[in-house]
């Protein structure tokens, strides 16, 4: 297949001409015409993405836990599983964290455009701050509440229900596993095949990207080039992205650390094998997972190359993929870390960087996560 043929490719150069798109429509001032008629599609891209959530979620845990027809097997399987997952989110928080506080990446920026974001993000700032007070009364158990929805349908209604959805699958689960197998397989065979039409759904919503991508970027440029009084300004666009740099910057190498102490250190340890047999058998779902940012999408790919690729059982690959692509999204919560620390930094907020402070992060953090959608955005969300 030639290059600019495969999917990654042409969404790095949706992501490219989105951010020349941008600056022109910012310098000639066309930002009306961009917000009437490229901006929908990004956002119609977003929905899509955000549509396929909770039937993708739904059908492979279910799917997933019902599968396996031992009960003590499941037991534990799902402890080890959830365990390490928490125990390696934790971790990349804390990674996150260190590179974060020695690279300052929100402290590169110049002081007036400092107080020109203040001033811009001044309405929500004070929304969220009402937000976080309300959610500093509620009871220390209110999270385990939160968890336990009072209606099916209610946890499936809503992106924002995600750790609802995740009990409630994995409550439909264990009850299949435990009924006899003629009344399980029918039902069973129900999930299979809405998840084969789920996943179908996801590579169709993928063949958007490209075009998702480009309207996304323009609207984030056209927006930045904005200032406070509403006039355009493209030293601030310059300015704002040079932070952004160095704040990719210290996500990737965050990453990188977390990969290369973390990943390849329990692979080393618990596994036979071999580290760069490991990553070849994974590179397809390690290159649509760089191009969409998108474990649901790239959920697929990496059940296909685990089984074929490094022989995983399908009963192991149908439980532990799909909840890790739920539940363990160790590098949104290393995001989510650098992120929290970077706006400090930027908007010149003190006590939010104490060593206090960025132990709740961490706590935050990992919580965040378990509840994420496994969709593109959904670490912003």
């Amino acid at each position: 297949m030639k290059w600019y043929r495969q999917l990654h490719w042409q969404i790095i150069l949706g992501m490219v001409l989105g951010l020349i798109f941008g600056i022109i429509a910012a310098k000639f001032q066309w930002s009306e015409f961009a917000n009437d008629w490229i901006v929908p599609f990004g956002d119609i891209f977003m929905n899509l993405l955000k549509l396929i959530a909770v039937p993708l979620v739904l059908t492979s845990l279910v799917a997933g836990v019902a599968s396996l027809s031992d009960f003590k097997k499941l037991s534990r399987m799902g402890g080890k599983t959830i365990g390490l997952y928490i125990a390696t989110t934790a971790v990349a928080v804390t990674i996150g964290l260190l590179v974060v506080n020695v690279i300052d990446p929100g402290e590169r920026l110049p002081e007036k455009t400092r107080e020109a974001l203040k001033a811009q993000h001044q309405s929500t700032a004070t929304s969220k701050t009402e937000t976080a007070v309300e959610v500093d009364k509620r009871g220390p158990l209110q999270p385990l509440i939160d968890m336990v929805p009072d209606n099916f349908f209610g946890s499936a209604s809503s992106n924002s229900n995600m750790l609802q959805l995740v009990f409630v699958s994995l409550l439909i689960g264990v009850a299949l596993v435990q009924v006899n197998q003629e009344q399980r397989r029918p039902v069973l065979s129900l999930f299979e095949g809405l998840q084969a039409v789920v996943i179908k759904l996801v590579n169709m919503i993928m063949l958007m990207a490209p075009i998702g991508v480009f309207a996304l970027i323009t609207k984030t440029i056209t927006a930045l080039a904005v200032d406070a009084d509403g006039n355009t300004d493209l030293s601030q666009v310059g300015e704002i992205l040079g932070a952004l740099g160095f704040y990719c910057i210290a996500v990737v190498i965050g990453l990188l650390l977390h990969i290369g102490i973390v990943y390849i250190g329990l692979l080393k340890l618990l596994t036979p094998v071999k580290v760069g047999a490991f990553f070849k058998a994974i590179a397809p779902a390690q290159l649509l997972a760089f191009s969409t940012s998108s474990s649901g999408a790239t959920l697929p790919v990496t059940m296909r190359q685990c089984r074929e690729k490094l022989g995983t059982p399908k009963e192991t690959t149908s439980f532990v993929l799909p909840l890790g692509a739920t539940i363990n999204m160790d590098g949104t919560a290393l995001y989510q870390a650098v992120a929290a620390v970077f706006i400090a930094q930027a908007y010149s907020v003190p006590e939010a960087l104490t060593i206090g402070s960025q132990l709740t992060i961490i706590l935050t953090a990992v919580m965040a996560s378990i509840g994420t959608a496994a969709v593109p955005g959904a670490g912003i969300i």
